[in-house]
Formats: C-alpha cells, sequence, structure tokens
C-alpha cells in the first residue's frame, strides 16, 4: 500500500512536472538511427551525389529533435481557412519537383574565403566562409546533364554563368564536423573570387532562428539544406524532415519559423511564408513508384514549408542521376490533395 506522504509526492511530482507539448511528436527511430551511427572522417571537399557523401549524411543529425523540421505534424489540426489558402495556390495545378538544390561536404580545415561582392549587406552573415573549389551551383549536375543543350558545360562553366542564365543561382556548404550550414544566394566565381547577393549560416546543433525580418538563400529566412530530399533518404525508404515548396503568390506576412516576407500582396488567403502545408492522410500512395511513395508519405507526416517564391506546388530534390526523373508520377498528385496546418493549442516554438 502506497502510504499517505508517497502518494503527496507523486501527486506533487505530476502536477510540477512540465506538461508535454501537444505540437512536438519526436521520432524516436530516426534518434536511434542517428546514435548508432557512426560519422566518417571528411578530409576533402566531398560532393552531395556519391557514396561517400551518403555515409557522412546517414550519421549527420541536423537540427535538434524538437526542431520544426523534424516534428511530424500529421495530426496537427487544419487551418480554419485550409481549402481557400489551397484555392489560392492553384486546388488544380500538379505537385512537381526540381532537382535543384545540390551541396558539398567540406573538412573542418577547408579554407575559408571571403565574399568580393554581397548585395543583401544587412541581412547576411559575415564571412569568411569556406567555399571549396567544387562549389556545386544550383542545378548542377543533374538539370545539365539531362539537358542535350547544356550536357557539355562543365562545373566551372556554370559556376561562372558561361551562357548568362543567371537565376536563383543557390549554392550549398556543409561542414559535418562542425555542424554549420552555409547557404548563398545569386552565386557567381569571378576571377577576383567568389560573389553571392546574400549569405547566411546556421547552427545545425542549435534551433536557433534567423533575426526577425531577416532574409536567407531563402526568401523565408529559412535554411535550405534541410529541406532537400536527397539520394541517401530515397534509398533508405525514408524522408524524415519536412520539405520546402515554392508557389506563386505569397501573402505580406510570415509565420514560425520563418522570418522574412516577399511580398507586397495582402489577400487574406494567400499563404504567408513559412506556411504549413501536407499532403492528405487519406491520400493512396500505394500506386506510385518507390522513389515517390517514399516524398508522399514524407509530405503526409511532416508536410512542407512555404519557403520562397516559384512555380506552383514545386518541392526540391538533390540534382542526383542517381534519382531517376520523377516528373511525370509527382503530377499526378493535385494542389487539391493538400490542405495547410496550424500548431494545436498549447504548441511552444524549439528554444
Amino acid at each position: 500500500m502506497v502510504s499517505r506522504i508517497a502518494l503527496l509526492a507523486l501527486v506533487f511530482a505530476a502536477a510540477s512536472a512540465p506538461a508535454a507539448d501537444p505540437g512536438v511528436k519526436v521520432n524516436d527511430e530516426r534518434l536511434k538511427r542517428l546514435k548508432a551511427a557512426d560519422m566518417p572522417k571528411v578530409d576533402r571537399p566531398i560532393l552531395f551525389n556519391t557514396p561517400e557523401a551518403d555515409a557522412v549524411l546517414a550519421a549527420l543529425e541536423v537540427f535538434p529533435p524538437d526542431n520544426p523540421w523534424n516534428i511530424p505534424v500529421d495530426e496537427w489540426p487544419l487551418h480554419p481557412r485550409s481549402k481557400q489558402i489551397v484555392g489560392t495556390v492553384g486546388a488544380d495545378k500538379p505537385l512537381r519537383y526540381n532537382p535543384d538544390m545540390g551541396f558539398v561536404l567540406v573538412p573542418p580545415g577547408q579554407k575559408k574565403v571571403p565574399l568580393i561582392e554581397v548585395e543583401y549587406k544587412d541581412e547576411s552573415d559575415k564571412g569568411p566562409f569556406p567555399i571549396p573549389d567544387e562549389l556545386p551551383i544550383e542545378g548542377w549536375p543533374a538539370f545539365y546533364r539531362r539537358d542535350a543543350s547544356q550536357k557539355r558545360l562543365t562545373l566551372d562553366d556554370v559556376q561562372r554563368d558561361a551562357l548568362k542564365q543567371g537565376g536563383d543561382r543557390h549554392a550549398i556548404v556543409v561542414d559535418p564536423a562542425a555542424r554549420k550550414l552555409y547557404e548563398f544566394f545569386s552565386t557567381y566565381k569571378t576571377d577576383r573570387g567568389w560573389k553571392a547577393a546574400q549569405a547566411s549560416v546556421f547552427d545545425l546543433a542549435s534551433n536557433k532562428l534567423r533575426p526577425a525580418g531577416w532574409t536567407s538563400a531563402d526568401a523565408a529566412g529559412l535554411p535550405i539544406f534541410p529541406a532537400v530530399v536527397r539520394y541517401d533518404e530515397l534509398k533508405r525508404g525514408k524522408v524524415e524532415h519536412a520539405l520546402r515548396i515554392t508557389v506563386r503568390k505569397t501573402k505580406k506576412e510570415y509565420v514560425y519559423p520563418a522570418t522574412h516576407f516577399a511580398s507586397r500582396l495582402t489577400d487574406a488567403d494567400l499563404p504567408r511564408m513559412g506556411e504549413r502545408v501536407r499532403l492528405r492522410k487519406d491520400f493512396d500512395t500505394s500506386r506510385f513508384s518507390a522513389e515517390v511513395k517514399v516524398i508522399l508519405e514524407a509530405l503526409k507526416t511532416y508536410g512542407a514549408f512555404v519557403a520562397d517564391n516559384g512555380i506552383e506546388w514545386a518541392v526540391s530534390v538533390t540534382p542526383d542521376e542517381r534519382i531517376p526523373v520523377l516528373h511525370d508520377e509527382l503530377r499526378k498528385v493535385k494542389g487539391s490533395d493538400f490542405e495547410v496546418v496550424t500548431p494545436p493549442k498549447g504548441y511552444k516554438p524549439a528554444k
């Protein structure tokens, strides 16, 4: 029999214990896998589309377990105007993907270099930055090698924009040992050195956000690397994080964890930067290929953040030639298959 004193102690302990955050469901399986994995030594720059990179990524913890990128939202309530918001993006528009965001892993001793020019200095982190000669620019290599008119371009050609194509030209560097992420927007290699319109640094061991009102390489002020679908994830059969999507029109507003808006529009039903959407729970993924099913199941569980202005319902996948072309299958999913979610009552942003 429990004594009265012991019973009172139990009651007091239960009352004083912090209540579980209703919006945070930690993926214990993911944590166990990462803890059990051995991090290979990185002693030189390693491009993302290699078995060596796969091994490093399998052991790299990207942000803490309670970070917004890592928590499932499959049980979060619907936004009260979910249908209207989806409608402004395009209920009849197809899901698409961009084979766009590549990256390079660098060793702890990677030489740091300054950017010779930064357009958005007031909203950029200061260098120097560990930029190797192998820095891939957005779309390299798959986007270029699958295009007959561009497949002869070298990485140096792309870095220098030899064809004067312009574009967003995102570039990403990851230091796995220090768990630091470096992201750049409008990135160019010149005879004088590297230049970029914007530079952001993220601590992958922290939940710290960009300063309020600051952009990043993404218009929402969010990091890009944590959102990108990678080959190692598709091979493992699980994407265990939120994705990023672009939409054509966004609202002049942002919501946690975004820190920046990029619009003058005020229509109440336009999505805000940082808006979280997910694929409907009852959407049947069984008819899709293994790779596409993995992506769709991730969109059901973790959803996606509205991260930038661009083509509707487009998610980012690494431009890795080991990943098959996914366009035809993904286009079978429509905007009407998505819903906008909002945190449950009592949810507290990660600290």
